[in-house]
Parts: structure tokens; C-alpha cells; sequence
């Protein structure tokens, strides 16, 4: 099984100051060590370059030349497939965005959706599953979280 990375959970596994730095690198292990696959989209490489040097987020979590060494290293795993937008992709996400009534930042998750689908993958490591709910097609795999914490 091949499991496509969403952003979220792509920021939690490469900052260490990430309340769930340690449940996303432990998720990415227990899947690796199960001799499954990972694969990304081209778009959840832009995105997280964005959200990690992007100060107006937050404290800006890497530089510039971090983040994209840090994407380059996923782009260029020998265990990542690496996924790109085809015109089945591009036809799914217009009209999952018209069926389900999206706009704005759903535009983020539903093209990588898309591109992740056209591609065969249907389970998604991902922080946000509910992101990833109202299309009711995708498994969602996020991390196990320190009760503690959520309160």
C-alpha cells in the first residue's frame, strides 16, 4: 500500500518544534517498517516550502534554504513516488469542488486529492482528516496524540 503525504502532516514529520513532530515521524516509521510505500504531489512540496518559511503564519519554523533542502530530500527518497496532476486528476478536482461546494483553502486540499487519486493512491498521512472527509474516498492515517496535550 502507497500512502500520499498531506502537508500538514509533511510539517509536522520536518519540524522538530511541532506539537506532533514525534507522532508524524513515529507514523512515517511504523508504515516504512511495514514495507509500505509513500508518494507525494508536486503541490504538498510548494505548500510546505509556503508554510514553513511563511513568518506570517507563524514564527517562521525554517529558513529558505531548510525547507526546500528538507523538500528535496522527500522529492528525491528512493521510497517516494513522486505524483503529478494529469487531465483525470484536474476533471476530478473541478468537479469535487462543484459537487461539494468548496472554495478558498479547500482548493489546497482537493488538487493534491485529486492528483493523489488519479494516481491510484487512496490512503493519505495527514493531520486534517477531516479536510479529506467530505470527499468520502480517501483512509486517512494522522498521528496518535498525547491525551495530555488536547485537553
Amino acid at each position: 500500500m502507497r500512502h500520499g503525504f498531506d502537508t500538514s502532516l509533511q510539517v509536522a514529520h520536518q519540524v522538530a518544534c511541532h506539537a506532533d513532530h514525534a507522532g508524524a515521524r513515529q507514523r512515517v516509521c511504523e508504515r516504512r517498517n511495514a514495507g509500505e510505500g509513500f508518494a507525494i504531489a508536486g503541490q504538498v512540496v510548494t505548500e510546505f516550502v509556503h508554510v514553513v518559511t511563511d513568518a506570517k503564519r507563524s514564527t517562521a519554523l525554517l529558513t529558505m534554504e531548510q525547507a526546500l533542502e528538507r523538500a528535496h530530500a522527500w522529492w528525491d527518497s528512493p521510497d517516494v513516488e513522486r505524483v503529478e496532476p494529469d487531465d483525470g486528476a484536474v476533471k476530478w478536482f473541478l468537479d469535487a469542488m462543484a459537487k461539494h461546494q468548496l472554495g478558498g483553502k479547500r482548493v489546497l486540499d482537493a488538487m493534491p486529492a485529486g492528483t493523489y487519486r488519479s494516481a491510484g493512491i487512496m490512503s493519505l498521512l495527514t493531520l486534517n482528516a477531516t479536510d479529506f472527509e467530505v470527499f468520502g474516498e480517501f483512509a486517512c492515517l494522522g498521528v496518535v496524540r498525547d491525551e495530555r496535550r488536547e485537553g
